[in-house]
């Protein structure tokens, strides 16, 4: 990868000079950059769920990555894989060379927006090169990916028409909908815990809406499949566009866009128990992790546990429970914070360390987690607690990269 070695010093100090003031405005700066950014250019709004601009998740991601990147330009190596874990994401959504000059030049007139007179023509320059230098590595990374992707039997780069062979309803929320490709050709395998990138145009919108969501299968060379949750407007929150889209009037027969899998959250090859635990829609990654784990890891001791406000939005809940009896090394809980019939769940409430430590023998474990980011809050802290191995916390967000702190 291209390394910061090539800037002057001089730059590398001024830029690291500006972390201090990139801790302080950097959401500032980020949010002017999207604001500056779609006003110039309306087409890239189908790269960035408009969701996640509204409730600030994507401005604050951008912000992080741009600290880190002030923090650490004279060894970017050290950022590689936050690095990698956004070329998946830029990969995915088929980001290409020519739109880094782009986000270059509304960066950095964000900042000058934002800070004023402090932005000095010093600073500015010095992150003109910076961001040259940080774009390249981007670009460098994102090109192996794409090279990889093209050169997988049954791997295409850009977007494949896709058939919606089947349309399940799984819950009164969540619906998986199985896809085969339209020319009749190969797909390529994946890593269990990895997501595609659905392309759509829904009427009245006047771009294009790209998503990703994760398989809920394991790998398999006759199709892939999603299992969506539709997103209903609450708290002031307009309802997702795209999932009510699917939902409501998508069906069986009809055909979308979608990239090749894409995603760092996968699962390991590792000997110790498997401990998987889930929330709300969180289930579809770990869902194609346990089908996966039972057929290529056998002799391993596996532990499924899911939550969810009660049993009517309990996604993949048949499909779990076979699994767990047909598999004698599999054994699944369900926690139900508000259940209709306690004798559905194996615990009422949430997710809890002294509850993990009554069902699990050991710490010693590969621990999953994914859900809503509260939940995923709270596991990551009960397993702190617990004193787990770092290594061995992996955790996937939907949209843009948050923090558990």
């Amino acid at each position: 990868m291209s390394t910061a070695t090539e800037l002057d010093q001089q730059t590398i100090e001024t830029v690291k000079s500006t972390v201090p003031v990139l801790e302080k405005y950097g959401k500032d700066i980020t949010s002017r950059f999207y604001q500056r950014l779609f006003h110039k250019h309306p087409e890239l709004k189908n790269i960035f769920n408009q969701t996640n601009q509204r409730i600030g998740n994507q401005p604050q991601a951008l912000a992080n990555a741009v600290y880190a990147a002030a923090a650490n330009i004279d060894q970017l190596e050290t950022i590689l894989p936050e690095v990698k874990q956004i070329a998946h994401k830029h990969r995915s959504l088929n980001i290409q060379p020519e739109h880094y000059p782009i986000v270059g030049e509304n960066l950095l007139a964000a900042m000058q927006d934002v800070l004023g007179d402090a932005a000095t023509d010093d600073i500015i320059d010095a992150w003109e090169k910076a961001y040259q230098q940080i774009a390249q590595v981007f670009i460098d990374v994102e090109e192996d990916m794409y090279q990889e992707v093209q050169q997988t039997e049954g791997g295409w780069v850009g977007y494949r028409d896709f058939t919606i062979v089947a349309k399940e309803k799984e819950s009164d929320v969540i619906t998986s909908f199985y896809l085969k490709p339209a020319d009749g050709g190969a797909i390529p395998t994946y890593q269990p815990g990895q997501y595609i990138t659905v392309k759509v145009d829904i009427p009245d919108l006047p771009y294009t809406c790209q998503r990703q969501y994760s398989l809920s299968c394991r790998p398999n060379q006759e199709y892939f499949r999603i299992s969506i949750k539709r997103e209903d407007a609450m708290g002031g929150q307009a309802a997702g566009v795209v999932s009510s889209y699917l939902h409501q009037s998508v069906e069986q027969g009809d055909i979308i866009s979608i990239s090749a899998p894409a995603g760092d959250f996968v699962l390991d090859h590792k000997t110790k128990p498997l401990v998987l635990i889930s929330g709300g829609v969180g289930l579809t990654p770990l869902t194609s992790m346990l089908e996966t784990a039972v057929h290529s890891q056998p002799d391993r001791d596996i532990y499924y546990i899911h939550a969810a406000q009660h049993e009517r939005v309990h996604g993949l809940k048949k499909q779990v429970a076979e699994i767990s009896e047909k598999h004698p090394q599999v054994r699944s809980y369900v926690v139900y914070e508000r259940p209709e019939d306690t004798n559905q769940c194996d615990k009422t409430g949430y997710v809890t360390l002294e509850w993990l430590q009554s069902i699990l023998p050991t710490k010693e474990a590969s621990f999953y987690f994914c859900g809503p980011q509260p939940f995923m809050k709270a596991i990551n802290q009960a397993l702190a607690t617990w004193d787990v191995n770092p290594d061995d916390i992996h955790y996937e967000f939907f949209g843009p990269k948050g923090s558990l702190d």
